[in-house]
């Protein structure tokens, strides 16, 4: 994305959301969404949507403190013929049609950029290939924007690879016109001492799809807030998250789906594995159904396997209906220690513990990695699973 010149285990609670100004959605205890970071009081950590974060180790991102540096963030874009890509600047007509930043991180990353980039896939296109963004760290502070746009019955695949060591925050935007079908896979694979703080904003257009799949394994802390609402009936849109948090590790994942229109779909599963001392992973899970959006049907689960003592997880599904005349809504959470049952299962049958171990976590997340589609990312992924667990035991 384009990057700014300047400028104790098994915790579980539960809270709500509500309506705030212009139809956008924010946490109950938050101010109203704005562009204009002056709109949002520095945190102290005391507020519902800030309570989990911890905010000394942002390094400056929520108080104004963290000055961008240049060449801090490489970025790049592979792109199929066809697509279009373009950085612009901030009076871009295409920027901030898909949501308003809805905290003081958000807002600061929204004023700071001097460019954004732009990837537009045009109308009735149907790519084979993905669109691959790497994004890299090179140290500094990053703030970014990012806008990926499907015309009309367009369907693509992006690919969006964070890696390296940078404090940064952003907003992507995904916009899709009627019909339009987009797949994203956004990785968190950063060094271990990077922050990465970022909004993700998806506007659905009529009868279109979209589907998100976050992993995220790398970073000191990382805290996203992906978040959906529909421009036309008929939309569908899932979300799909893996994460492996690991010693001292913050991992923070914030969704909120927003069904402000009727006849629309949403499905949500995330899956966390958590193994060390400290490790902490947090899923808020929100969905909204707006009195007028009649004929809703939603689900959304959140899943965690703590791997040994010492790991926390906070998971806080919520769900707010405001109309009766619906398909079905539910909301489901877990959190469990590793199944000894399952372990000495195959152990029992000749199969070392080690081996076993390996086995049950790949299986926890196998539904997962599946719905990324992307092969070569597929196997890293599960690469990546396998090395976590090899340093569990090392």
């Amino acid at each position: 994305m384009a990057e700014a010149q300047n400028t104790p285990v098994g915790s579980t609670t539960a809270g709500a959301i509500a309506v705030a100004a212009e139809s956008t959605v924010a946490t109950r205890m938050s101010a109203p969404p704005s562009f204009d970071v002056a709109d949002f009081p520095v945190p102290h950590g005391r507020e519902e949507e800030w309570r989990f974060t911890p905010l000394d180790r942002l390094r400056g991102l929520h108080d104004g403190t963290a000055v961008a540096s240049g060449d801090s963030l490489k970025v790049g874009v592979e792109a199929p013929e066809g697509v279009t890509v373009e950085l612009v600047g901030r009076d871009d007509p295409r920027l901030g049609r898909a949501g308003t930043p809805v905290d003081r991180v958000a807002a600061q990353a929204y004023s700071a950029f001097e460019q954004a980039g732009v990837v537009t896939v045009p109308r009735e296109t149907v790519l084979t290939e993905p669109i691959r963004i790497s994004v890299h760290g090179q140290g500094g502070v990053s703030y970014g924007h990012q806008v990926i746009e499907l015309g009309a019955f367009a369907e693509a695949v992006v690919v969006i690879d964070h890696t390296g060591d940078v404090v940064t925050a952003a907003n992507v935007e995904y916009v899709l016109g009627d019909g339009a079908k987009l797949t994203v896979v956004s990785v968190q694979d950063w060094d271990d001492r990077a922050v990465h703080v970022a909004q993700h904003n998806a506007l659905v257009g009529r009868d279109a799809s979209f589907k998100s799949v976050v992993v995220t394994f790398g970073g000191d802390v990382v805290r996203l807030h992906p978040r959906v609402s529909y421009a036309g009936t008929g939309g569908e849109a899932e979300l799909f998250g893996l994460y492996f948090t690991d010693a001292g590790q913050h991992q923070e994942h914030r969704l909120l789906v927003d069904h402000n229109t009727p006849h629309c779909k949403s499905n949500v599963v995330y899956k966390g594995a958590l193994q060390g001392d400290d490790a902490h992973a947090v899923w808020i899970g929100d969905v909204l159904i707006e009195a007028k959006a009649e004929g809703t049907d939603t689900y959304e689960m959140n899943r965690n396997l703590v791997l040994t003592d010492g790991a926390r997880v906070d998971s806080v599904p919520n769900l707010e209906i405001e109309t009766g005349e619906i398909v079905g809504a539910g909301h489901a959470s877990a959190t469990g220690r590793f199944d000894d049952e399952q372990l000495f299962y195959l152990m029992a049958r000749g199969i070392p513990q080690h081996e076993a171990r390996r086995l049950v976590v790949r299986g926890f997340f196998a539904e997962l990695v599946q719905q990324i589609g992307v092969a070569d990312i597929e196997e890293r992924l599960l690469a990546k699973i396998e090395e976590e667990l090899e340093a569990s035991v090392a």
